[in-house]
């Protein structure tokens, strides 16, 4: 009697079969995931990392699609009027594979989640962790001279390097490295903040950055650092030289490196810069706004860069004068992670 009493509130559901089982709340991601378990089926085996709750949308499917993760288990917002569009995407794949799929209320999924905003999709899986920067692969210089990587310097708030992530990913940066000491992780916030851009990202990590920098300096790499606003104390301090990113002409392979949101670059990482990248504000700033936000500054510094890129990725705008562009409209690249229209005119056919 004392197990019927304990078997409420949140059902799941496996091909064929559905349960109840205990609604009590605890931490995060570990003891109440295992709880939601139906008691017939064996507990998947545990990564030596353990497992952790990726939340949101778009990181699920993105990671679905990716396949880098191991996925445990599958939780759907139960009572959500219908499953459509990408939740039903979501849900098939899920089958697909066997992963068992749970569908908690949503007070067990906020719980589950502290109250992130989850979208009514959560899944537990495996932790992305950054690789060695040694498996980034050569890229050398006379490859192609518009090469650009982002270098990250003990970044530590998750949204920060979440929207960092998301605007390098959009803009067609070649590859991310980031300081391993003192760096935020992989975490399922960062894949949240980066809309999921971090499930098919290659990210990697240096155990010496100020070493790396050298190491591609003498390859033939500009290592451009950024600065904040220009004061009195920067200009004259600094003996690197210290440019507008309107200013910078990309016309070598380079990488931008990034620091701290507090501090920003570190001295020993700045001393290996052959050049120091600012935003040039629009007004005079009283003391205390002399800065940006580093996801903000990161955007604003990489479109600065990549939309000198000769010969884009992706397809060009049409010319608006053709007919053909003019009744159908501009088409842009699509991305891997976007259905596409005739995908998406079919999901209309069916709702």
């Amino acid at each position: 009697m004392a197990l019927l009493r304990a078997l409420r509130g949140a059902t799941w559901r496996f091909p064929g079969q559905l349960a109840r089982q205990s609604s009590r709340t605890a931490r995060p991601g570990g003891e109440e995931l295992s709880r939601l378990l139906r008691d017939d089926l064996a507990p998947a085996p545990r990564s030596p990392g353990g497992r952790e709750l990726l939340f949101g949308l778009s990181p699920c499917l993105l990671a679905l699609r990716a396949a880098r993760r191991r996925v445990a288990r599958l939780l759907l917002q139960a009572g959500r009027s219908g499953v459509r569009g990408e939740r039903a995407e979501l849900l098939r794949a899920a089958e697909a594979r066997d992963i068992p799929v749970l569908w908690p209320r949503r007070q067990k999924l906020d719980a589950l989640c502290r109250h992130q905003v989850h979208q009514g999709v959560c899944m537990e899986v495996s932790p992305l962790r950054p690789r060695p920067w040694t498996e980034a692969g050569e890229a050398r210089p006379g490859d192609d001279p518009q090469q650009l990587w982002l270098v990250l310097e003990r970044l530590q708030d998750p949204r920060n390097l979440g929207a960092v992530l998301r605007s390098a990913h959009f803009l067609g940066v070649d590859q991310v490295i980031t300081s391993r000491r003192n760096s935020c992780p992989l975490t399922p916030v960062v894949s949240k903040a980066s809309a999921g851009a971090m499930e098919v990202m290659d990210i990697f990590f240096t155990d010496d950055l100020g070493g790396f920098l050298q190491a591609k300096a003498r390859q033939g790499w500009l290592v451009a650092g950024t600065v904040g606003c220009l004061g009195p104390e920067i200009s004259g301090s600094s003996e690197i030289p210290i440019t507008s990113c309107l200013e910078f002409l990309w016309d070598q392979p380079t990488l931008l490196v990034l620091g701290n949101e507090g501090s920003g670059l570190s001295p020993e990482v700045q001393a290996s810069c052959q050049l120091l990248l600012t935003i040039l504000p629009g007004r005079q700033l009283p003391p205390g706004l002399e800065s940006l936000n580093v996801s903000v500054a990161a955007g604003i510094l990489l479109h600065s860069i990549c939309s000198q890129r000769k010969g884009k990725r992706g397809q060009h705008l049409r010319d608006p004068q053709e007919p053909s562009a003019m009744a159908e409209g501009p088409r842009l690249p699509q991305h891997p992670g976007l259905p596409s229209g005739s995908e998406r005119e079919a999901r209309r056919g069916l709702t």
